[in-house]
């Protein structure tokens, strides 16, 4: 590799510092880092958020749409949709997330020299979004020691996720400031923004989304003070400008050619949709609505759509119906990080629960619309007002979110762990249960710390395991605790 390569200092607990791995298609876009301590901001933003992109739809995947029932496996020895999830899953996302946290610091720190305030707030917005994923699938986790291994700091102590929000809510109201100056970006740096072509604006509108959904989740925590935050931000549009449209979605949106190819790319059919099958709950609904996402999403069976339970007993694999559509392999929606369809259904929760003085139809009725229309499709014609849709104000509240979530939970279709952690804070959509669920039959509230985490920097872990009640797949976080 000429033209792009960072350092890697240490790879072990979660003071990885490695770099990520380049192919010739980013040659283009990087210049070299070597002549300087702090690499050009420019040429980390390409390839690292990429990378993170791509690992993220691997593990929905294999976890997510697992877990939240979008397929089930036909392979019996894979229990993830059982609620079986071993601690060497974990891995994974623990390097990929800690290795790109890096390089999105380092956009920070290298915009920083050379007084850049836009790609400060773009690292810091990209790194806002990174530690929320690591903390929100583990708890409690490194972080404000974290990633230092340049400064030889190899065993950082684990902060409290309540510690880690409140940072985070801090960083990214100066993300906010820092665009809000209005400092473009070069030009010649377009080619370099794979999400929005150097367009501040829209970068400045998905951090303030993106606050939004952080706030949410931690919206039962009285001492967070969130629903007054998310008052303010939906009032106060000039200074917290949030997504108005499908356009101004974070979409990394792939192509068939390099360098931006979709994680699936490169994998065979069989890979991708040949040992699951799309499950009676993910399909069901859509045919009750007569959604036409389907169409884009799942095959047919001797021309209908079907699904398999999830959730089957040990050895008694159902019969595989729909799955998923080869074509998914290079939708370049797939590279969703958030939409504009799932900030509608944030509003409308928000409503819903007097957080902001609005109607929450309006919202989920944008929410649904826009969800639909994402996908290139029209809304079709009294859509809004079919059974299982239309907006019942005699509902209880309970029922109310049920019906946002489960709109939400399709607006989320192959979006890292969103619909799985969403799940974990509401309890919605309500999800069958299978009769060979394991785990008493408990959706996982997290996932184990990877075992190196546990040898090498055993201290800390030690300590944090003790302070959130054990590293168990069942303890809660810190925003779900009653």
């Amino acid at each position: 590799m000429k033209n792009f390569r960072i350092t890697t200092y240490a790879i072990f607990s979660a003071t990885i510092m490695a770099g990520t791995s380049c192919t010739k298609d980013f040659a283009k876009l990087n210049t070299n880092p070597n002549t300087s301590d702090v690499a050009p901001p420019e040429t980390l933003l390409a390839p690292n958020l990429y990378s993170m992109v791509n690992n993220n739809q691997t593990r929905a995947l294999r976890l997510t749409n697992e877990l939240m029932q979008d397929h089930v496996t036909m392979i019996n020895s894979d229990e993830i949709h059982r609620y079986v999830v071993r601690p060497a899953e974990s891995d994974n996302m623990w390097s990929n997330w800690y290795t790109n946290r890096t390089n999105f610091l380092d956009i920070y720190n290298g915009a920083k020299t050379i007084n850049s305030k836009s790609y400060m707030a773009i690292g810091e917005i990209l790194d806002v979004w990174t530690v929320s994923l690591i903390t929100d699938v583990f708890g409690d986790v490194p972080y404000s020691e974290a990633n230092k291994g340049r400064e030889s700091q190899f065993q950082p102590k684990f902060d409290a996720q309540k510690d880690i929000y409140a940072d985070l809510f801090t960083r990214l109201e100066e993300a906010n400031t820092l665009l809000a100056a209005g400092q473009a970006l070069p030009t010649d740096n377009a080619s370099m923004d794979p999400l929005y072509a150097g367009d501040i604006t829209k970068w400045r509108k998905f951090g303030n989304s993106l606050y939004l959904r952080l706030l949410m989740r931690v919206s039962a925590k009285a001492e967070m003070n969130a629903p007054a935050k998310i008052k303010q931000i939906v009032e106060t549009p000039a200074t917290y400008p949030i997504f108005t449209n499908n356009a101004e979605s974070a979409i990394l949106r792939f192509t068939t050619v390099p360098p931006y190819t979709s994680a699936f790319n490169t994998y065979r059919d069989y890979d991708f949709n040949g040992d699951n099958g799309l499950t009676t709950f993910f399909i069901n609904n859509l045919i009750e609505w007569n959604d036409p996402r389907i169409a884009k999403w799942a095959s047919t069976v001797n021309g209908a759509y079907e699904g398999a339970p999830s959730g089957y007993a040990s050895g008694v694999i159902p019969e595989r119906k729909s799955f998923y559509l080869a074509s998914l392999k290079d939708e370049p929606l797939l590279g969703n990080i958030m939409n504009y369809s799932e900030l509608q259904f944030i509003l409308a929760e928000a409503a819903l629960k007097g957080y902001i003085n609005a109607n929450p139809a309006d919202y989920y009725n944008n929410g649904v619309e826009a969800g639909i229309t994402l996908w290139g499709f029209a809304l079709p014609a009294g859509y809004l007002t079919k059974d299982g849709i239309k907006w019942d104000t005699n509902l209880t509240l309970d029922n109310k979110l049920e019906m946002i979530m489960v709109q939400k939970y399709y607006c989320l279709f192959f979006t890292d762990f969103q619909q799985w952690i969403e799940y974990r804070r509401t309890g919605h959509p309500v999800l069958p249960k299978g009769p060979g669920l394991k785990n008493n039959g408990e959706m996982p509230s997290r996932f184990k710390y990877p075992v190196a985490v546990q040898s090498l920097n055993k201290t800390n872990y030690q300590a944090a395991v003790a302070a959130m009640g054990g590293d168990d797949i069942n303890v809660k976080m810190w925003w779900n605790k009653n």
